[in-house]
């Protein structure tokens, strides 16, 4: 019997990666201690927020981060690894800490997505694969969550396997669609893997395979009793598809045979006067409850455009542009040091660019966030020193950086207060993480704590999260000393 290979994911890195951890061992400081950040600095598709995804395939990638005798055979034969520290790899797992937002948090630019605590040579050998899965399902989720938000009462049903960028985009994919507010997939493995429902009808090819568009209806609904949904503009929508499922629905009534979901798919045309025209030709035959069905490189903006016009489809088939996040081809993640062990204490850290906007904040720090007592909505959140005290529902001063003489006061008993970073690992232990179903729970309850500003398509209010007091001055103070030592 031929032995399963085990999962090793030791060699999804990159390069720079694995030749600065050889260095490192060399030198003995790769057992540092370290504690880096993970945010971003923009909101993709110029929006208001960010949903935060991947945390579930973070933990089976980090698990699973290991190298085999495989793997340790090709970094040999690029003769540039001390044997020793090839040595080192075989026995190489993860023991550090891990705090993150939940999934289907929103968050915004600048503030802390994953607080990573652990040796440096963790750190480097995870950044990559780190980076990648986050940006990339978090990407996906809001790319969806925006759709939903154009179509808040619609079946949204994801569609873009055919379309993904690789295997492992369209499966994961699937899933971060499902946080974004989507009620199914397409991707069969996806359903199996997620336990998320499978979704789809047939294809243009299935009708043209009999000789009529009825006879390819009538077999159809034949074989299969519910959610019948025609695929009616493989020939002509008004002038055939929509009357061949008339009577293919007629002769099912009769029979008393007649599903609860039934109806027609439009995958071409003007999907405004198409839906418009299908549904009055549906309510004057006596089928007034007839599902339109809509398809064809469907986003957020058209959705909304066509919902405007009056168009009737209340199912949408949404594929390529949200499972390539079209608008936005990456989410700008970043992972950086913000502490580093010194004499048994962690001592500060934070990047000096000349560029403003690519400066770190430094030291071991969390993100609270602040809610209206009266309407549950975000007011905003507060990057904060781990260990400063939670705010205990008192009168509270929040200042903007960007601009001190901007206050924020909140008054004694009228907001609650959470810690937004929730432990994933624990010395290398994964923690129990939410089911998916309580994810997209949250991420729906989410999205109903940001005000309306927030979710505009077009010039959305963009957050600006405040740091603490402590915090400002210790930037201000690193700062300063930088300066000093350049002078």
């Amino acid at each position: 019997m031929r032995r399963k290979k085990m999962a090793s994911n030791g060699l999804i890195t990159d390069l720079y990666q694995l030749t600065m951890a050889n260095a490192l061992f060399k030198k003995g400081m790769h057992e540092r201690k370290v504690v880096f950040d993970r945010f971003f600095r923009k909101n993709p598709f110029e929006g208001g927020y960010t949903v935060v995804a991947g945390l579930s395939h973070l933990v089976d990638f980090i698990r699973d981060f290991t190298y085999s005798e495989e793997d340790i055979s090709y970094l040999e034969s690029l003769h540039i690894f001390y044997p020793e520290f090839l040595d080192y790899l075989r026995n190489f797992h993860f023991t550090g800490s891990i705090y993150a937002m939940p999934e289907g948090s929103v968050a915004f630019p600048g503030e802390i997505l994953l607080r990573f605590e652990g040796r440096t040579i963790e750190a480097m050998l995870l950044e990559t694969g780190l980076s990648m899965i986050m940006n990339h399902e978090s990407l996906i989720a809001t790319k969806c969550r925006r759709v939903r938000e154009v179509a808040p009462d619609d079946a949204l049903m994801e569609f873009g396997l055919r379309r993904a960028q690789g295997h492992s985009a369209g499966l994961w994919g699937a899933r971060a669609a499902m946080i974004g507010g989507f009620n199914g997939t397409s991707n069969v493995e996806a359903g199996k893997k997620f336990h998320i429902p499978v979704m789809g009808t047939m294809a243009h090819s299935w009708v043209m395979s009999f000789d009529s568009e009825k006879e390819a209806f009538e077999e159809y609904v034949r074989q299969y009793h519910d959610n019948l949904i025609l695929l009616a503009d493989t020939y002509n929508v008004l002038e055939m598809g929509v009357p061949h499922a008339i009577e293919v629905f007629t002769e099912l009534r009769a029979k008393g045979l007649l599903p609860k979901k039934y109806g027609i798919r439009i995958d071409s045309g003007d999907l405004v006067y198409l839906s418009k025209e299908a549904s009055r030709m549906f309510a004057e035959a006596g089928f007034p409850d007839a599902i339109i069905s809509g398809s064809n490189d469907l986003d957020e903006y058209l959705i909304a455009s066509l919902k405007i016009q009056g168009c009737t489809v209340t199912s949408w088939g949404v594929g390529t542009k949200t499972i390539t996040a079209d608008g936005t081809s990456a989410l700008g993640g970043v992972f950086k040091m913000s502490a580093k062990e010194e004499n048994g204490d962690f001592q500060p850290v934070m990047k000096i660019s000349n560029d403003i906007s690519k400066m770190t904040n430094p030291g071991i720090k969390t993100v609270r966030r602040f809610y209206k007592k009266s309407t549950g909505k975000l007011i905003t959140d507060l990057v904060c020193l781990a260990d400063e005290p939670m705010p205990d529902g008192g009168n509270f001063t929040l200042v903007t950086e960007s601009a001190k003489w901007r206050k924020k006061e909140l008054k004694a008993g009228t907001y609650p207060c959470v810690d937004m970073l929730q432990p994933v690992f624990v010395d290398g232990k994964a923690q129990e993480l939410p089911s998916l179903p309580e994810v997209i729970r949250y991420a729906d309850q989410q999205m109903q704590t940001l005000w309306p500003e927030y979710k505009r398509l077009l010039k959305p209010n963009v957050m600006e999260i405040n740091l603490s007091d402590k915090l400002q001055v210790l930037k201000s103070e690193i700062i300063r000393k930088e300066l000093q030592e350049i002078e």
